[in-house]
């Protein structure tokens, strides 16, 4: 599970922007009525969703952009060849180009509380460290700093006994490549350990499922899955999973004969594949290819809730942009439901869907808004930060009214539009 992110110098992302899912101390009537959305641990109590509302282009979907390239970098620098330029960009004004931008996480991974940091510019990593917490205060594992000297010795230094030979990974850990990558390559147990937690753990987007769990959680959870469609407003009253095998030709290799370059012989690969099939009230015979032949939102539906059930079951922490695009309120309540209804699952998402910004669904540490500065970026802050602001008020009319200022200033009337044609 995710105690805290931190973020700075990501696209419209310009000084540190903390996600915090520490519960604050909250003792109204209200917020004890919501004591599903929280979940204790060591004496600590933490948020199992965060909403973040705000209007376009004020950095909603910086944050998760920015988090799903960290997560990425983790999981594949240690495929990076030298010369290659990192797939982000920093702020673009201020001189924020020339500065590195930076990530931080602290998080739950067996019992152990571990903190995990790097820098970067879009040409190197600058540094990287990890910690954990063995009681009160953190302890190092590693950490690493390329701007203190050539020699790998001196720019790594490492806690004892975590790690055999580290000194061998680094010195295969280029300046473009995370030391936690290679070494979970390299087979050091711990490394693998934190990578695992971020291959499976911490889901940022709508990853695919594999067949045989996936088959799994559809048999368990079928019924759910059906009473979600029929809240879609859809007249889908039966679902069927098959496994079926595909014969697909591999990609061709290329030979050198003489001066040609010719394609070899393409080999056959055979796959194995789920094919959800639907059945209709008017004639519950006949199936549906869900995939090809239902529409898109009952797909993007029926796909999410499949992810949402693994991470409901298995304690995962989901980060998605704008998880109820064209779902109806009532679905999309239902979602973020099935997390509260969990022991311990997590969900961090954007949405413009004002009707969930209501504090008898949501704490007020639950809400958080973005709004675009000034200088072009983003504000983010939580309806917990504005004091005078009592419970028994209605959230979603004060957000519209722009008592927060996460709402759009558009003069949208017929005469001003009308203006813009030259009428």
């Amino acid at each position: 599970m995710v105690l805290k992110l931190s973020l700075s110098n990501f696209y419209s992302i310009k000084d540190t922007l903390v996600i915090d899912f520490e519960a604050a101390r909250i003792s109204t009537a209200a917020a004890k009525a919501l004591s599903n959305n929280i979940f204790t641990l060591d004496g600590k109590k933490y948020l199992k969703s965060i909403g973040v509302f705000g209007p376009n282009a004020s950095g909603k979907t910086s944050i998760v952009k920015a988090l799903l390239f960290c997560s990425t970098l983790i999981l594949d620098s240690f495929r990076n060849n030298e010369g290659l330029l990192f797939n982000f960009m920093p702020f673009k004004f201020d001189g924020y180009p020339e500065k590195p931008s930076s990530f931080s996480i602290n998080f739950i991974c067996d019992d152990t509380e571990y903190e995990y940091s790097f820098s970067l510019n879009r040409k190197e990593i600058i540094s990287e460290s990890l910690y954990y917490y063995p009681g009160k205060r953190k302890a190092k594992i590693f950490v690493r700093n390329e701007q203190v000297g050539k020699p790998k010795s001196e720019i790594y230094s490492f806690g004892e006994g975590f790690f055999i030979k580290p000194l061998d990974v680094a010195q295969s850990t280029g300046r473009n490549t995370l030391f936690i990558s290679r070494a979970s390559q390299m087979d050091r147990e711990l490394a693998k350990k934190i990578y695992s937690y971020f291959m499976t753990n911490l889901l940022v987007g709508i990853p695919q499922i594999p067949n045989d769990y996936a088959m799994t959680l559809f048999k368990q959870n079928k019924e759910l899955l059906l009473k979600a469609l029929k809240m879609a407003d859809s007249d889908i009253i039966d679902i069927d999973a098959r496994k079926e095998k595909v014969t697909m030709p591999v990609m061709p290799s290329y030979l050198r004969v003489g001066r040609e370059t010719i394609p070899s012989i393409p080999a056959m690969q055979t796959e194995t594949f789920i094919r959800f099939l639907t059945s209709h009230e008017k004639d519950p015979e006949i199936k549906f290819d869900l995939a090809v032949e239902e529409s898109a939102g009952t797909v993007q539906l029926f796909y999410l809730l499949m992810v949402l059930l693994d991470v409901c079951r298995q304690g995962k922490t989901l980060i998605v942009d704008e998880f109820d695009l064209s779902l109806h309120t009532e679905l999309a309540e239902f979602i973020i439901n099935l997390v509260h209804a969990s022991k311990n699952a997590q969900i961090l998402f954007t949405s413009h869907n004002t009707n969930l910004i209501n504090i008898k669904k949501f704490r007020k540490d639950q809400i958080y808004f973005t709004n675009k500065k000034d200088d072009s970026s983003t504000d983010f802050y939580s309806l917990f930060d504005f004091k005078d602001f009592r419970e028994n008020m209605d959230a979603e009319k004060g957000y519209l009214q722009g008592r927060f200022d996460a709402v759009p200033y558009v003069s949208s009337s017929i005469e001003s539009i009308r203006k813009l044609f030259g009428d």
